[in-house]
């Protein structure tokens, strides 16, 4: 993918709608460049040159001819007190789509430029308002499905991850002066400190940034939801599940076996996560060309899932279906569910799961039971602390391994003699791997992966 946006041009003035697309009581406007002022200026009745930074004004936008377009309120944020590091001012204009269109047109036709993707929090990064991390994390706040990703995004656009990082290359450019002092003087037996406190300060600092790279398996769940599949033979009740789960009529429910044949989808929220739900076609024999396509895709669904709910019928046992989805089911991703409590109590046991839980779909028994045994096989140990800090982003987490494995093989080389002098590009390896995360040492292809993921007018 090419990089989303133009040459940068410092100061260059874009514009674009910074609201849903859709009907709302206000819709806003953006714009933001050296000419913003300029702009606005042409088709605002007021003398928006005037106007002292963070102040609101009241007046009619008209085109160029002199035409009215809407009243409207106007906000001037000047310079690097503005969100973008430059002249911004936004058009609080009524929320239709039509009149919104109406105004960013104007806009454009006075001088501004149509915004790409992102761009408004590109040209944040690149005036120095953000760092990289801060920029992920405006896009993972606006995206966020839960409280504890809201809870994360807010941390990580805060600081508080960029902070964890500065802090890891400040310690390594220390100990890569007392390197670099051994290679230039070796003659002077500088002893800043001693090969073993050398090496201790770098395990010390590689423990640190293995205990940040471990928060990615929570984060990624936080971050990004947990895909369940109800999975199990035909009529175990996968689809009254699914709609007790949901709270509402999703699944076609009947007493005839294989109603459903295809996967159904759906989000929900389960506590203070977010799910991906899929129903699945029930698995057995048969020759029925539509049934075997869903059972093939059933299979698909089990293997990439992050969880298996695997149903079974607690009034009727163990049947020949079951027991090949028992044995072909991996135990520590699945969920055993006997459904049907209330035609029968079955005195089954977990059949060497390490989870297990009895359930009515029908009378809604036992889903409290069911919520708490999908929390402990997802949370390793138990959800993370309100004032952890924790990754959520792959390149984060790619970013630190590459750095860990450098740090391992500069200290590797530091236990087994080899001279400091050849050991200067593992720690340069680490640093610049380190610095991707914060952007101080990445190429376009990174910044076109992160900026084009943003919405137009942020």
């Amino acid at each position: 993918m090419e990089f989303v946006h133009r040459a940068y041009v410092p100061g260059e003035t874009i514009a674009a709608i910074a609201t849903p697309p859709g009907e709302g009581g206000v819709a806003i406007i953006r714009i933001s460049g050296n000419e913003a002022l300029d702009v606005a200026e042409k088709i605002f009745t007021g003398p928006i040159r005037s106007y002292q930074t963070h102040t609101a004004h009241f007046g009619k936008i008209r085109d160029l001819s002199g035409n009215r377009i809407d009243e409207v309120l106007v906000l001037v944020m000047l310079g690097s007190r503005s969100y973008t590091g430059e002249n911004t001012v936004e058009i609080h204009c009524h929320g239709g789509s039509l009149i919104t269109r109406r105004v960013l047109q104007t806009v454009l036709e006075a001088g501004a430029r149509a915004a790409e993707p992102g761009e408004f929090t590109f040209k944040a990064y690149i005036n120095g308002k953000l760092d990289l991390a801060q920029a992920e994390a405006v896009q993972q706040l606006i995206g966020a499905k839960n409280e504890l990703a809201m809870q994360i995004a807010g941390d990580q656009l805060q600081g508080k991850i960029s902070k964890h990082i500065l802090s890891f290359q400040k310690q390594l450019v220390d100990i890569a002066a007392i390197l670099e002092a051994w290679v230039d003087f070796p003659e002077e037996d500088l002893e800043f400190a001693t090969m073993d406190e050398v090496v201790a300060a770098l395990e010390a600092t590689k423990g640190q940034m293995q205990k940040l790279k471990l928060t990615f398996h929570d984060g990624k769940i936080a971050n990004h939801g947990i895909s369940l599949c109800l999975a199990g033979p035909p009529n175990v009740g996968k689809s009254s599940l699914m709609n007790a789960l949901l709270g509402k009529e999703r699944a076609i429910v009947t007493e005839i076996a294989g109603t459903t044949r295809d996967l159904l989808e759906e989000e929900m929220k389960l506590g203070n996560l977010h799910f991906r739900l899929i129903d699945t076609a029930g698995i057995r024999e048969t020759n029925e060309v539509v049934e075997r396509e869903g059972i093939r895709r059933s299979k698909q669904a089990m293997q990439t899932a992050d969880l298996i709910l695997l149903v079974l019928d607690a009034s009727q046992g163990l049947c020949e279906e079951s027991q090949a989805l028992l044995a072909s089911a991996p135990k520590e991703k699945t969920l055993l569910i006997w459904n049907k409590i209330d035609l029968q109590t079955l005195e089954g046991d977990n059949l060497g799961f390490p989870f297990c839980v009895f359930v009515s779909a029908k009378e809604g028994t036992g889903l409290g039971h069911l919520q708490e045994q999908i929390d402990k096989m997802i949370w390793h140990k138990g959800p993370p602390a309100k004032d952890e800090i924790v990754i959520t982003s792959s390149r984060h987490y790619v970013a630190l391994t590459n750095a860990i494995e450098a740090l391992q093989t500069l200290i590797d080389g530091l236990k087994t003699g080899v001279s400091p002098e050849f050991i200067s590009s593992d720690m340069r390896k680490t640093l610049s791997e380190l610095g991707t995360i914060i952007g101080t040492n990445v190429t376009e292809d990174i910044l076109s992966a992160i900026f084009s993921k943003f919405c137009i007018g942020k």
